[in-house]
């Protein structure tokens, strides 16, 4: 078996997307905000941010690294409702050197911007957030979290035929790494019995302060291929 292949099925050389290079801005990202927050003696740290309020930090980490940031962006599979607010939206899609997306659906003008990228050119990326502990004590809901909104999300970005470059982003807040190992190993058995396509992760490992039970996080960026 071609090791670059390995038994994700994934092969690593056909990609202009570097997950690897993606994953380290956010780490970087991550490890400022975590590094701020200890400075300030917060009461709460970044385990304490549930998805929509770590969006904005994920945001200025990909912008510092060069990285043009659409949030919110419409599935291309959506693009064909004429009500632009109808739809399903994906969490950040990613373009080279800050560059603008493409609206094929919009009409063309004479002030239209410059190298537009294309939708199946762009690097679509959803995030999800799971904490082993939360500032209520243990998190009852963890283990049903992680596994099948997780899941749900690499089902639609295979899905879309639009999308050519896309991954998931879990942003896992446990209290060691014993536990984050053993909870992506099995969340990725369970991908992979279910024949969803995702490659091999790139991982980051940031400690943080133990505030509510949790001490490190993790960052686990698994590309995600089509169907």
């Amino acid at each position: 078996m071609d090791p670059a292949i390995g038994r994700y099925g994934y092969d690593d050389a056909s990609v202009m997307w570097s997950i690897a290079d993606i994953a380290d801005a956010l780490e970087a990202g991550l490890v400022e905000r975590t590094k701020r927050l200890d400075e300030e003696q917060a009461v709460l740290g970044i385990d304490a941010l549930d998805e929509i309020s770590l969006h904005p930090i994920l945001h200025h980490a990909l912008r510092a690294a060069g990285y043009g940031i659409h949030p919110e962006e419409r599935y291309p599979r959506d693009r064909i409702r004429r009500n632009r607010s109808e739809g399903e939206r994906c969490d950040i899609v990613l373009t080279p050197d800050e560059r603008i997306l493409e609206v094929p659906e919009a009409e063309a003008t004479l002030f239209a911007p410059p190298q537009p990228v294309a939708l199946d050119d762009a690097f679509w990326l959803e995030v999800k957030v799971v904490a082993q502990f939360t500032d209520e004590g243990a998190n009852a809901r963890y283990a049903a979290e992680l596994l099948e909104p997780v899941r749900r999300d690499v089902r639609k970005l295979a899905a879309d035929t639009g999308i050519r470059h896309a991954g998931v982003l879990l942003v896992l807040h446990t209290i060691d790494r014993t536990v984050a190992d053993h909870d992506l190993e099995l969340w990725q058995d369970r991908c992979l019995e279910r024949s969803l396509p995702i490659g091999p992760p790139s991982l980051r490992r940031i400690p943080i302060t133990d505030r509510v039970g949790n001490s490190l996080c993790t960052l686990a960026l698994y590309p995600v291929h089509r169907a």
